[in-house]
């Protein structure tokens, strides 16, 4: 059994390795946190430099539409792989991923639904 802390650690490695393989590059910072039995993960600095440009060359409705399109379907066809991640992890079964990124900011909102609140261990006491 692992503590919340080790809990949300292993998922920061986990999404930030799935970055790195699957998008072609890390995020700059990956925060998770476990909240009953959602895991929120908060990741900064994700936008590739040719999603940038994107985003600053074309009008800023359809280079907003156009990207959060792409990255919905990539995040959609990556989905067994990160709630296996995340199973496997927390050792609950996923039931829902929710995504969104911010063209302005380049952070990316992943949260994960479980089934159920982990079994966290608790921590020690001095």
């Amino acid at each position: 059994m692992r503590s919340q802390g080790e809990i949300e650690a292993a998922i920061c490695e986990g999404m930030n390795r799935f970055e790195q393989e699957y998008m072609g590059r890390g995020p700059k910072h990956v925060h998770t946190y476990l909240i009953g039995d959602l895991v929120l993960v908060r990741l900064q600095g994700v936008l590739t430099a040719a999603e940038q440009h994107l985003v600053e060359t074309l009008s800023a409705d359809r280079g907003r539409d156009l990207l959060k399109q792409v990255r919905v379907q990539l995040i959609e066809t990556a989905r067994p792989l990160m709630q296996a991640m995340v199973q496997d992890i927390t050792g609950v079964k996923v039931l829902s991923l929710h995504h969104d990124i911010s063209t302005i900011t380049g952070e990316e909102i992943v949260v994960f639904t479980l089934a159920d609140s982990p079994l966290i261990r608790e921590k020690k006491k001095p």
